[in-house]
Parts: C-alpha cells; structure tokens; sequence
C-alpha cells in the first residue's frame, strides 16, 4: 500500500512538472502571412523600389527639408497634449513593471502590537510585541515570473502606443503644412487670374467702344471676373481654418503659421519601401498588437499557473515581553517561521474555466495581430499608388497649363484682330484656370502620398537603444 502511494505521489509530481514546463517559455512570434502586402508596386516605375532599405528607418528631417515645418514638427513633438498624455501613461507602465519585479523579494512588514489588563482591581499590566513579519512566495510555477513578463509587455505596449501618436502627430503637422502651401499657392494664382480678368474687363470696354464688341460681351466678362474674385474669399477661410486646425496641433492659441513656398519643397524621388519583415518592427500598431498577443500569452500562463501548488515562506522577528501567562521585563527576542503550500482542490474547475477564457483571448489577439499586418500592407500599397498615380497626373498637367496658357495667349491676340469671339478667350481663360489649380492639387497630393507612406511604413518614430529587462 505504501509503494502504491509512493508511486502515485510520484506521477503526480512528474505530471505536474511535466505541465508547468510551458508555464516557463518566454513568448515567441506566431507565423504570419507577410507574402505580397505590397502587391506589384516594384512593377510599377523607377521611382517606386521595395528591397532592404526603408524610408521610414529615415529621421523625419531627412524627409522634411523644409526649415519652418522642422520648426512646427519639433514645437508639436514637444507641446501635443495628446503626445503628453502618451508618455505620461508610459511612466504609469513603469511603475506597474517596477512593481511586478519587486513582487519577488519578501515582503517586509513592521506590525507592533500592545495590550493593557488588569484583573480583580489589580495592578494594571502591559504586554508588547514589536515583530518585523517576512512573507516570501517561492515561484515555483511561475505565476510572479509571468505576472513580470506581463507588466514589461504592458510597457512596451504604452511605448509603442506613444510612438504611434508621435509618428501621427509629425504626420498630421506635415499634411496641414502642405494644405497651407497649396491653398497659398491657389489664392495667388485665383488673384493674379481676377488681376489679368479685371485687365481683360477693361479692355473689353475699350473694343466696345471701338464698336468690336458688344455689351454682352462686356457683360459677361464682368460676370466671369466677379465669380472669380468671389472665390478668394473662400480660400482665405480655408488657411485661416487650417492655420487653426495647425496651431491646435502644437497645443496653442489659433494664431498665424510661418511657413516657406509651395515651389521650395524637395521631397524623395526614390521611395524604397523595404521588405515586408521590417514592417513588423516599425509600425507602432503592429508593434501594439504583437504586444496584445503577448500579454494575453502570458496571461494564459497566469491562469495555467494557478492550477498549482503555492508554495509561501513567512516568519517573524521582534521584541516581546509576553511569555505565555508570565511577562517579563526586559523584552526578550522573538522569532518565528512558517511555512505553507496550497493546492487548489474545489476550486479547479473555475481555475479551469479561467484558462479557457484566457486561451480564447490570446486566439482573438492573434487574429488581431494578422488582421492589423494585412491593413499595414493595405495602407503601404494604397500610398505608392496613390503616390505613382499622382505622379503621372501631374506631369499630364503640366503640359495641359503650358498648352492652355498658348491657348489664352492666342485667342486673345485674335479677338484683339477681330477674328476671335470672347466666348472663346473667356473658355480659354476658364479652362487654364482650372488646369492650374489641379496641377497643384495634383502635385499637393503627391506630396501628401509621401507623408502617408512615410507614415504607413512607421516613419517618425523614436529608436530606443535599450531595451526594458
């Protein structure tokens, strides 16, 4: 009967040790589909490149030049409240993972203790106890270890949380920066073209005096300079709205931005986007959600760990002057030590359901995380085209405004000759306006596209040499 006790104790002790071994395991990486997230963009021109380099290893100056939006990203990167707050939940992580690490030493606590009696009228006496008690839990299956584990995850899940508003914030400065820009550049053409219609009015006069042209001609030039100039006001407002929107950004009082040309921003022709891989280690949210699965990996190690034994050492050390029914004085030296191991019995079953619970989660964050993957390379692959297709646009344009300008140029000159209406210098003038207004839409979005796929490859971010043990 005894061998067969023996021999059960012993299987018992072999199983358990045999299912806490993964209690141990640090987490590792799951296998993800990262084949072809940028789809042909290789294919796609010369400008575009996807190989071992990546623009968003680069420091945003490197990627904006331009020494007023060096000036408005630094100011935001200092003063976002949003950025703020970030960091300010990054110190919380710290002290949450400076706490899991302190859970491994004992527990040191001072807990005097004294007492007055007095029995029958008699002399009243005084008792004390004035013991440090130790409490010290021997991780043995690994629940403290996890628990550390867990907290350091937690922090490098707020650090990556912060680093993706950082790289939000330097994107969103750089995109209402090149707003302002182009709709500076839209209103100085909209008033330079009221300029030259206002001239155009005049002289319209001047031939319908000469009897070249009628007054409905006249008329309808008037008409056509009031609705350009009407449009001035509008753009006005824009950069007004944009400048507040910018100056709310840098967590300040809406207020006038100081800022270069549309015509001096030099931005990348190469974009080298890199491998899919490094994606893994750039972007903040794939960061976050690696870190997610990690944590919910961890927290099912936690669960598991609680259907073992707990194993705790406490003791006690002090002065005391209680010696049963006597008391003596001086105090003589108190010591004490115990020690005590749990195993769950009654409550295996919800420590069971726990685990479950907690295997479902870690199953939904390892969706999450190949979820989050496939968007990252969506957005990648959304920002070359859109950066190529732009691109493309633009250079058409260009030759569209050089081909409308020799239009206006010569009906103009025809209609000065008689041989020309104004309904066709008023369609030239019309369709060049229009044409340059896309030429910089278009050449704004190309510089917008570069921004989303600086930001899309996790660009702006701040590169840590050490790493949190």
């Amino acid at each position: 009967m005894k061998r067969i006790t023996l021999y059960m104790i012993c299987g018992i002790a072999l199983t358990l040790s045999l299912n806490s071994c993964h209690i141990y395991k640090k987490y590792q990486r799951p296998d993800v589909a990262t084949e072809g997230l940028f789809r042909d963009t290789v294919s796609l021109t010369d400008t575009l490149a996807a190989d071992d380099q990546n623009i968003g290893n680069l420091p945003w100056e490197e990627i904006f030049t331009d020494p007023a939006l060096q000036e408005l990203i630094r100011a935001g990167l200092e003063k976002n409240s949003d950025l703020q707050s970030a960091m300010l939940q990054v110190e919380a992580a710290q002290a949450n993972f400076r706490a899991a690490r302190l859970a491994f030493l004992p527990a040191l606590n001072l807990a005097p203790q004294g007492s007055v009696s007095s029995f029958d009228g008699s002399k009243a006496t005084w008792t004390y106890n004035v013991p440090v008690v130790a409490s010290w839990e021997i991780d043995i299956f690994g629940r403290l270890l996890n628990s550390k584990r867990n907290a350091q995850t937690a922090l490098k899940q707020t650090k990556a949380y912060a680093q993706a508003v950082r790289t939000q914030i330097i994107s969103a400065i750089a995109n209402g920066y090149y707003t302002l820009l182009m709709l500076d550049k839209q209103l100085e053409i909209t008033e330079e073209t009221s300029r030259l219609w206002n001239q155009s009015v005049e002289t319209m006069r001047s031939m319908k005096l000469a009897g070249m042209l009628n007054e409905a001609a006249v008329v309808q030039g008037e008409a056509n300079s009031y609705m350009i100039a009407a449009s001035i006001p509008a753009l006005r407002r824009q950069i007004r709205e944009t400048e507040n929107a910018l100056s709310t950004l840098l967590y300040q009082a809406p207020q006038s931005i100081k800022r270069g040309t549309f015509e001096s921003q030099n931005l990348p022709d190469i974009l080298h986007v890199g491998v899919p891989v490094d994606m893994l280690s750039n972007r903040p949210d794939v960061q976050a959600a690696e870190l997610s699965l990690a944590s919910a990996y961890y927290s099912t190690n936690i669960a598991r760990s609680a259907l073992y034994p707990n194993l705790v050492i406490s003791g006690s050390a002090g002065w005391t002057n209680s010696a049963g029914s006597a008391i003596v004085n001086p105090g003589k030296i108190l010591l004490s030590a115990a020690a005590s191991l749990t195993q769950p019995i009654f409550n295996r079953g919800s420590n069971l359901a726990r685990l479950k619970a907690a295997k479902a989660q870690q199953e939904i964050a390892a969706i999450n995380f190949q979820q989050t993957i496939l968007n990252a390379g969506k957005e990648v692959s959304n920002a070359l085209y859109q950066y190529q297709s732009y691109k493309e646009a633009h250079e058409q344009r260009v030759q569209q405004v050089a081909s409308l300008e020799k239009a206006v140029e010569y009906t103009e000159s025809l209609m000065k000759l008689g041989t020309s209406t104004y309904l066709e210098v008023l369609t030239a003038q019309q369709s060049l306006l229009s044409a340059q207004l896309s030429e910089i839409a278009d050449s704004y979005q190309c510089m917008v596209s570069v921004v989303s796929l600086y930001h899309a490859l996790g660009g702006g971010r701040e590169i840590e040499e050490q790493s949190t043990k």
